[in-house]
């Protein structure tokens, strides 16, 4: 296991001796060892990395559990009858061709995946309502053998953790680069035993992604780059070490907010973000509406946009949520989205390409 050996070691990791490591090439929070009778997957504390977040016991539906097992939660493969709480995680499901396994979803109106709606529309899956407090009783009708949620810092599942089901906790938005992230989905191949097609699926992307990267590193032009908008009395920017400031550096923009700390977003005031990025080139904003947001709009929103240059120059782009598969797609297939950053950044090097999750800003 090349890169996470060590952060195992840090986090507790007891496997047993006949344990073969699984070579995790990019998540910084999966540690995956094979024994003869099941796999274990440690889970790296994203708030603590001398933690462990949970230990799974993957052991197949069609062998008996051991006698002797590492302290952890027994996981029993292929795992179905679902609750799902969030888009990235059913897409991720989807992608294995493991759809039927779902049976509740929770807020699916901010899902965009037809399968979904489909689910929903029929009532072969249930609306479990908020993922912050998802409906129980419906939950424990249904049936649900497994939830798959993600995790906060200092916040439990509330009255889900109380039920005795079994919730297999998705990490995977914690990790700060997009092959990292990418790379969960041999996590869920594991839990569906379709290692191979999981495997299979995250070397595609990475081959692409990496073939991607190295083609917009030629290039001597590294455009700024602004990101979303105000919201409230704070812009959160995205940090040094973040997922996006990431994919900026990968897709040659000169990130503006490089020296600002952090693997999250941070707040700072408008007027911060007014003096460091009033001259940018590029401003991406995403945003979840039933209309296309406009220039117009934008300025009825807030009227000091009008300051920044990519305002004055036409030279927004805008990512619409709740039309595009942004959030179920590119954590997945962030080769996806870079090609859509190195176009915005560098329409010279993909000169034929059509924008798939962005578009510029109508008047």
């Amino acid at each position: 296991m090349i890169c996470l050996a060590s952060a195992c070691s840090r986090a507790g990791k007891s496997s047993p001796n006949d344990a073969v490591p699984v070579d995790i090439r990019h998540a910084k929070g999966l540690c995956v060892s094979r024994s003869d009778d099941y796999v274990t997957v440690e889970i790296t504390d994203p708030w603590n990395a001398d933690k462990l977040l949970q230990r799974y016991i993957l052991i197949e539906r069609s062998k008996s559990i051991p006698e002797k097992l590492p302290q952890g939660t027994v996981i029993r493969t292929p795992i179905r009858r679902l609750a799902v709480y969030t888009a990235v995680h059913a897409a991720m499901i989807e992608e294995l061709d493991e759809t039927q396994s779902i049976i509740g979803v929770c807020e699916p109106d901010y899902i965009t995946l037809p399968s979904i709606k489909r689910g929903i529309a029929d009532g072969t899956m249930a609306d479990l309502g908020m993922s912050s407090s998802p409906n129980i009783e419906k939950m424990l009708d249904t049936g649900v053998e497994y939830i798959i949620a993600t995790p906060f810092q200092n916040a439990d599942y509330g009255a889900a953790g109380k039920t005795g089901i079994p919730i297999i906790e998705g990490a995977d938005y914690m990790e700060i680069t997009p092959l990292g992230r990418a790379e969960w989905i041999r996590f869920f191949g594991l839990l569906f035993c379709k290692e191979a097609k999981a495997d299979s699926i995250f070397s595609t992307t990475e081959s692409q992604y990496t073939e991607l990267k190295a083609l917009v590193s030629q290039s001597t032009s590294n455009p700024t780059v602004l990101s979303e908008q105000k919201y409230g009395s704070s812009w959160y920017v995205p940090g040094h070490d973040s997922y996006i400031a990431n994919f900026f550096r990968d897709a040659g923009a000169t990130y503006l907010f490089d020296d600002v700390a952090g693997t999250g977003s941070v707040p700072l005031s408008f007027e911060t973000v007014l003096d460091r990025a009033i001259h940018a080139d590029i401003w991406l904003i995403k945003y979840n509406s039933l209309q296309n947001k406009t220039y117009r709009e934008l300025r009825g929103e807030y009227s000091l946009y009008e300051k920044f240059d990519a305002f004055k120059n036409r030279n927004i782009f805008t990512c619409n949520t709740g039309s595009k598969p942004y959030y179920e797609e590119s954590p997945v297939h962030p080769d996806y989205l870079l090609r859509d950053y190195i176009h915005i950044f560098h329409p010279d090097i993909l000169p034929d390409y059509i924008l798939k999750y962005y578009e510029r800003m109508q008047e």
